[in-house]
């Protein structure tokens, strides 16, 4: 697991402790103290621009508890700020992508104290969004690579995200319904605008499988790829994406969102005052030296 870069650790692998935190970057100290923990529910891995985050509850298919939600939290909100990142890849251990919520503790917790359990999952969905909503408007391209079973908070993790490839042997499931509850992580957002509304309501009121290649060609995921190449396909298009002008890919992403809510007059204001910011970026000078001199760009994300 690469939590800096090589320099960084020449310069602090003498240090324990908070005199190895403290000579962190200050992006990564939080981090750190994340992937130390003796159960992380989060793995992460940093290399050659691209910031891979692992699920790690494989026992439990990565059903999203209150530590997972905190680490995804802490670790997105560093990696949105560290400028040595430039792309962010989402996957899961073991057998599923994510299969939605904690029940077992959703069970415990109902028989303690139902009052609390009522009031204590509403804050817990204000929290789980928040990652969602970071997720969003990371300045950065993020890629979900998901597998098995992409159930409940998992669909609408996988969404947020801005492509998504899917191992052949996944499928989706808005399951809320199986529990007596409604959706959450943004999936009555999601997926009207992706799928339809006639389609989005058969999902959440049927509660049906969803496999990959249905997703496919209904525009709800990028690519459908097989078990055998599925890694390399993972890996590659996160490296082209990490490779590409960030602060350009940033605003293209911010473009597309906004074109929801914006009339022309207003994304069109949008789309100049997005090309005069990427303009004075030095990818841009790169790209167009590049392109006279016939050959490829090396953008560095400045």
């Amino acid at each position: 697991m690469a939590l800096f870069n090589n320099a960084s650790f020449h310069t602090c692998h003498e240090s324990t402790g908070k005199e190895f935190e403290s000579c962190l970057p200050i992006q990564w100290q939080s981090i750190n103290r994340i992937t130390t923990l003796n159960d992380p529910h989060l793995l992460l891995d940093v290399s050659n621009g691209i910031a891979t985050l692992t699920l790690n509850q494989p026992d439990r298919l990565n059903a999203l508890s209150q530590q997972m939600t905190d680490e995804l939290l802490e670790t997105t909100g560093a990696l949105e700020r560290d400028n040595n990142v430039r792309c962010v890849v989402l996957r899961g251990t073991g057998r599923a992508f994510m299969a939605g919520g904690d029940i077992k503790g959703m069970h415990k917790s109902l028989h303690a104290d139902r009052t609390g359990h009522i009031e204590s999952m509403e804050l817990r969905v204000i929290r789980a969004h928040q990652l969602i909503s970071q997720l969003r408007r990371m300045p950065k391209p993020v890629l979900a690579a998901v597998h098995g079973a992409v159930a409940g908070f998992g669909v609408g993790l996988a969404m947020a995200a801005d492509l998504v490839v899917a191992r052949d042997d996944t499928f989706f499931l808005v399951a809320y319904r199986h529990i007596g509850l409604t959706a959450d992580s943004g999936v009555t957002h999601f997926l009207p605008r992706m799928l339809g509304e006639r389609k989005a309501l058969e999902l959440s009121l049927l509660g049906n499988k969803f496999p990959a290649m249905e997703a496919l060609t209904a525009g709800m995921i990028n690519w459908v790829i097989s078990q055998d190449h599925f890694d390399d396909f993972v890996q590659q298009t996160a490296q082209h994406l990490a490779d590409g002008p960030t602060r350009a890919l940033g605003r293209a992403k911010q473009l597309m969102r906004s074109s929801f809510d914006n009339t022309w007059d207003q994304q069109s204001h949008r789309e100049a005052e997005s090309i005069a910011f990427a303009a004075a970026t030095e990818d841009h000078l790169e790209g167009v030296r590049a392109f006279v001199e016939k050959r490829k760009a090396q953008f560095t994300g400045n």
